[in-house]
């Protein structure tokens, strides 16, 4: 479709070119602050709001936690991929929750979280309806938080309805983060996703409720941008329905300032009870994933490490500590620990120094090692080393080196192969499906069995580089496989 997008009111064509230029002159051009970028790559306002904050900055989520409050369950759209009734502690998908929460109760479990978890960096509201038409309960739990943690940013997630109501009160209460979901911007597109809106007083249907919710959307995103707000635009990936129309979706929300967007795969599970579920509706494999998101590269800056995280999730992305901290298990009295906070981000502060003069060299080094792209999993627990045992990792972090240097490229998820102790051979026939374009595994550990198995399916596992840096060890890699390739044509 080539549908003309309908101007928003109040911010015309030459407002948003006005807008991009500034964000060009500003330091945060679409070539260099994407989800990797770092502090050479942006002004210092901005990299203060983004260093710290997991979902923002590539490299912060291998140092920083968030938390996620479920403080907010009233909506105003339904989304057919998207049922909030739902729950299990085991799964991760936004929407869903184990505890609702009362402002208050939400402020406690932030204290007793930050006092437990110094990696704790960011707190955020995304449901499990809508943070900004849920207004009341949002702010109130931000202003009891902030009262008392005043070092914890503040961040919020909303389909964008309601969000134009509140611009000025996100940018005093210094609100530096929003997430705004934009899967459509024609209209015909859109009405396939979401079944109605309710706007004004009234429940809306069809072209008329995409089209009030598209404009809204992106009204909002101009409004928060034109105020120095960051925004990540998520937009959920859906086979057969948006995913020829995404770069479309990528360009709109570069022209209006965005600073990331996060193409999210359709999660379509049955038994999830939702309408995309239950009526047979796919999601998209990681390649399809991939090849959007690579059809999207000249556009927005992408965001490839989402987690696509549950609306009360805690700890570093790809983990989640919820159930440590669910309000039968928070103690009597909560003491705050600024001190262990302070101690963690001055120890990061060191280690981004570190890491960032391995990776200079590694990259170098690499560069000149390798013929063709290739991809490494990667077994971590943040940090940016290689420091998890095969046997326990639920997902593996995709790095990929080429004449251009090493990168990450996103994560595929798998459920650890040990349980209890030993190997499940199913989840190892799915690992190895997972990683089936893999030449490379590194890990701290690896058992003899699940090598072998990797091995006979092309894939060489090596937990010599434990502790490394991860980019150090894709090097060290390449050039010991180049070294066995000169030490083979010189014996030939």
């Amino acid at each position: 479709m080539s549908a003309p997008l309908i101007p928003i009111s109040g911010l015309s064509v030459s407002n948003r070119q006005e807008m991009g230029e500034t964000l060009e002159k500003g330091g945060c051009s679409a070539s260099s602050c994407g989800s990797s970028a770092g502090p050479a790559d942006m002004d210092p306002k901005t990299w203060a709001k983004v260093k710290d904050h997991p979902c923002y900055s590539e490299e912060a989520h291998h140092y920083f936690a968030r938390m996620h409050v479920a403080v907010a369950p009233a909506c105003n759209i339904q989304c057919n991929y998207c049922n909030r009734k739902y729950d299990c502690a085991n799964e991760s998908r936004p929407g869903v929750v184990s505890e609702r929460l009362t402002p208050e109760q939400a402020a406690r479990k932030v204290l007793a979280v930050a006092a437990e978890v110094p990696q704790l960096s960011v707190l955020g509201i995304a449901g499990p309806g809508d943070a900004a038409y849920d207004w009341r309960r949002t702010k109130a739990t931000f202003d009891l938080v902030s009262e008392q943690l005043p070092d914890i940013k503040l961040c919020l997630s909303s389909n964008g309805l309601a969000l134009p109501d509140h611009i000025d009160e996100i940018v005093e209460m210094n609100i530096d983060h929003v997430t705004i979901t934009i899967s459509a911007i024609y209209p015909e597109i859109g009405a396939r996703i979401y079944p109605w809106i309710f706007y004004q007083g009234k429940r809306r249907t069809g072209l008329e409720a995409a089209t009030i919710l598209r404009d809204r959307q992106l009204q909002a995103l101009e409004m928060l941008t034109e105020r120095d707000v960051l925004v990540k635009v998520n937009s959920v990936l859906i086979p057969g329905i948006n995913d020829d129309h995404m770069v479309e979706v990528n360009k709109a929300v570069k022209e209006r300032g965005a600073f990331l967007h996060n193409i999210m795969p359709l999660i379509s599970d049955p038994a999830h009870g939702t309408h995309f579920g239950l009526t047979g509706q796919r999601g998209p494999t990681a390649a399809e994933l991939k090849k959007v998101q690579d059809d999207c590269g000249d556009g927005a800056n992408l965001m490839r490490h989402c987690r696509q995280c549950r609306a009360d999730a805690v700890g570093l992305l790809g983990e989640d500590r919820g159930q440590e901290f669910t309000l039968d298990k928070l103690p009597e009295v909560i003491e705050d620990a600024p001190e262990a906070r302070d101690a963690y981000r001055a120890w990061v502060a060191e280690e981004r120094q570190d890491r960032a003069a391995a990776a200079g060299t590694a990259e170098e080094a690499a560069a000149h090692a390798v013929d063709a792209p290739t991809l490494f999993a990667v077994c971590t627990r943040g940090s940016g080393r290689i420091n998890l045992h095969f046997g326990k990792a639920v997902e593996f972090q995709m790095y990929e080196a080429d004449a251009e240097g090493i990168r990450f490229v996103g994560h595929r998820r798998a459920d650890n192969y040990c349980l209890g102790g030993y190997g499940d051979e199913d989840r190892m026939e799915e690992i190895i499906r997972v990683l089936e374009d893999v030449p490379y595994v590194l890990c701290a550990k690896i058992g003899g069995g699940p090598r072998k198995r990797l091995a006979d399916a092309g894939i060489e596992a090596i937990d010599s580089l434990g502790e490394e840096y991860i980019e150090t060890a894709i090097a060290a890699v390449l050039q010991q496989k180049n070294a066995r390739t000169d030490r083979a044509a010189k014996s030939a």
